[in-house]
């Protein structure tokens, strides 16, 4: 069975957590990023996980 993969659509509804900025989608890293943060939120099992937290920084 393969990995749930992440719906591009949901794009529409979702923002960044921090700047409230539209996200990109990254399918070969499976993060949703976002520029004006410098932040990357990971993909899991097809959920994007939109913590601060869990978030990498694209500054490293």
């Amino acid at each position: 069975m393969s990995e749930p993969s992440f719906d591009p659509k949901m794009l529409e509804a979702l923002i960044c957590p921090v700047t409230h900025a539209a996200l990109k989608y990254d399918a070969e890293a499976q993060e949703l990023v976002s520029a004006k943060a410098r932040l990357a939120f990971p993909i899991r099992n097809g959920i994007p996980i939109m913590l601060v937290d869990e978030a990498r920084s694209l500054d490293d």
